[in-house]
């Protein structure tokens, strides 16, 4: 039992030659019958774990690319002097992030016949409206709606329009795509006279960003609407987001989460 609580808390499935990276009842049932010889059925399994003190979770995902030295530093160094600089210049720490929301956004259920998984077809008409957002630990939240594609210019944009509304200087934290670090980008805050200070994620740490959690959020919601065009579904996400807005508590708890609880 020692030794079972160890391999499913200390690892995973492709450490012992499996091909697949997920805990299920059958690889457990394989894995002690193949490394101990005890054959049991999947409701002892299921016993077994429970006793163990172990459940069925929804995982985190971590890119293998994550540098853990430059996650240290951001975490104890970086971050920290962010919010020293917030507390001497009554600036305000903003975590910004975009996303794109698809007509064809798999996140909600379809019927069909029981026993037989529908298959959704994607033709390629389909269509996206993109967003930008940005929230701070003390829950407020800004967002807006624009076509085609992020540039360092509408980047620039947005910020300035944010600066205007909250009129206190401003800390970003963004992750570290080209137009978070751009040219119009860099000369923008250089000519800030230091009331705008943007600074970027550690690398492949999406998780670091609590205004992840707004799109997780606006996604759920509108797989479970029915909208039937391009202008419908821009007026359906709006309305979320704006609702998400209102939330001060909500935005407020995108920061108490393990992995963002450090920006709270």
């Amino acid at each position: 039992m020692q030794w079972l609580y160890r391999a499913i808390t200390k690892g995973d499935p492709l450490q012992y030659q499996f091909e697949f990276c997920l805990w299920t009842l059958a690889i457990i049932r394989q894995l002690l019958r193949r490394e101990h010889g005890l054959v049991l059925s999947k409701s002892a399994v299921s016993r077994l774990l429970a006793q163990l003190g172990l459940s069925p979770q929804r995982p985190i995902y971590q890119s293998y690319k994550q540098r853990p030295r430059e996650l240290k530093r951001f975490l104890n160094e970086t971050y920290p002097s962010l919010q020293s600089l917030a507390r001497r210049t009554g600036a305000v720490i903003f975590f910004v992030d975009e996303a794109s929301v698809r007509s064809d956004a798999h996140r909600g259920t379809t019927w069909g016949k029981i026993g037989e998984t529908p298959v959704v077809q994607d033709i390629g008409d389909r269509f996206s409206l993109r967003l930008i957002s940005a929230v701070s630990p003390r829950g407020d939240m800004r967002f807006a709606a624009f076509e085609g594609t992020m540039t360092g210019a509408r980047f620039v944009a947005f910020i300035e329009k944010l600066r205007r509304d909250v009129q206190r200087p401003l800390i970003i934290i963004a992750d570290n795509a080209s137009y978070h670090r751009s040219a119009p980008l860099k000369d923008y805050v250089a000519t800030s006279q230091g009331q705008v200070v943007v600074e970027n994620l550690p690398r492949y740490a999406p998780e670091l960003n609590p205004d992840e959690q707004v799109w997780n959020q606006a996604k759920a919601r509108f797989g479970l609407l029915f909208v039937i065009g391009k202008k419908a579904m821009k007026h359906a996400i709006l309305n979320i987001m704006r609702s998400i807005q209102r939330s001060c508590k909500l935005i407020q708890s995108f920061f108490q989460l393990p992995d963002t609880a450090y920006a709270s």
